[in-house]
């Protein structure tokens, strides 16, 4: 992949009754071939809890929308019914409680990743939490 692909412009979150509805716009595509991730990284302001919520993709098709609590070392996988996406826009909904712990002051930031190696991190986030 190259870096003028599917680069994340931006995202932004919001709260909606118990779910967090993430939104990642992309310049380019999601690729065809190999493996893609958007995701959002959330830590407490000193940053002793973390978590991440994930989209991946293969080949340009979603197989994956998980939540890692990174304290806990423990990884929880979502039905990817709450994923969706065109060329330039994906969609996932996440519960909120997959961001509980963090606390006033946390801090959100978009990432995203090609083939197993970091492409992109800390993208701002817009919250309506």
């Amino acid at each position: 992949m190259s870096t003028d692909d599917a680069l994340l412009k931006q995202a932004s979150i919001k709260a909606q009754d118990s779910t967090i509805l993430a939104t990642f716009d992309i310049d380019g595509a999601i690729p065809e071939s190999g493996a893609y991730v958007v995701g959002l990284m959330g830590a407490s302001p000193d940053y002793s809890f973390q978590r991440r919520l994930c989209i991946e993709f293969m080949n340009g098709k979603a197989i994956a929308c998980y939540s890692f609590n990174r304290d806990q070392g423990v990884e929880e996988d979502y039905d990817l019914s709450g994923v969706s996406h065109s060329d330039n826009t994906i969609t996932g909904s996440f519960p909120l409680s997959a961001l509980n712990g963090l606390g006033q002051g946390h801090v959100i930031s978009a990432f995203s990743e090609a083939d197993g190696r970091e492409f992109q991190h800390g993208v701002p986030v817009e919250e309506a939490l």
